[in-house]
């Protein structure tokens, strides 16, 4: 598979879990479905962001391309989502500067300093906190194979972590003493994602885009997530 299909993919799977955070009244367990399979997108913006930083002819305009679109998606994302946190362009963005840093500063103490600092950024973030670990495991790995595979399950094992204990919080006060067989199956669940992704970055991916693709593929992906975003928030206000 080519990055352009494979990007595609991600578009299709995050439109997914976005319609299914904004239209609550669907059957629970198609809902939960969608939730789940939408977050392939975000580690797998992740691993093409280092990819791409290490491919660019520009790095000034890549970093501004991220900038202006999380700029432009913002109010539909706060609209759509009905979140108050920063969009995920914003996360790619900081991100991005993240690689920046392991790339031009030399000082270690200043590099983890900048590094940690610039993930703190992402706390009131979409995916804030784990989106930057996961661009600084796919850094590490480069294009090895194993360190790719190890990356992956680093990557599964902290979000898997992440969400058990968020789910297992919020059921120990809602349900009480079902709160384990609540959030073990639904951290479970949130993986498929990430399992996906890794599954399709390892044994999929031709490393190459798609014939033809062009300037078309490489803004669409930009154009489309304001656009989506936007599509939604006046679904949001017409339910």
């Amino acid at each position: 598979m080519s990055r352009t299909m494979i990007k595609y993919i991600a578009v299709i799977t995050m439109t997914l879990n976005h319609i299914a955070n904004v239209v609550t009244e669907l059957n629970p367990l198609l809902r939960e479905v969608m939730l789940d399979v939408g977050y392939f997108t975000a580690v797998t913006m992740c691993y093409f962001l280092v990819e791409g930083y290490q491919h660019t002819h520009s790095k000034k305009k890549y970093a501004q391309r991220l900038f202006v679109f999380a700029l432009i998606s913002q109010i539909p994302y706060q609209i759509a989502l009905e979140r108050l946190a920063l969009n995920m362009m914003f996360t790619l963005f900081i991100c991005f500067l993240i690689l920046a840093v392991k790339e031009y500063v030399r000082q270690p103490a200043m590099k983890a300093l900048a590094i940690t600092v610039l993930i703190l950024c992402t706390w009131y973030s979409d995916w804030g906190l784990t989106a930057p670990v996961f661009t600084l495991l796919f850094a590490w790995s480069g294009e090895n194979r194993k360190k790719t595979a190890l990356a992956y399950g680093a990557a599964l094992l902290l979000f898997c972590g992440r969400n058990f204990y968020t789910f297992y919080m919020y059921a120990y006060q809602y349900i009480g003493r079902e709160a384990l067989g609540y959030a073990f199956p639904r951290a479970l669940g949130t993986s498929v994602g990430i399992l996906a992704s890794g599954t399709v970055i390892l044994f999929l991916y031709n490393r190459e885009k798609s014939p033809g693709s062009g300037k078309f593929g490489k803004w669409f992906f930009y154009v489309y997530y304001p656009v989506h975003l936007a599509a939604l928030a006046l679904l949001r206000m017409i339910i």
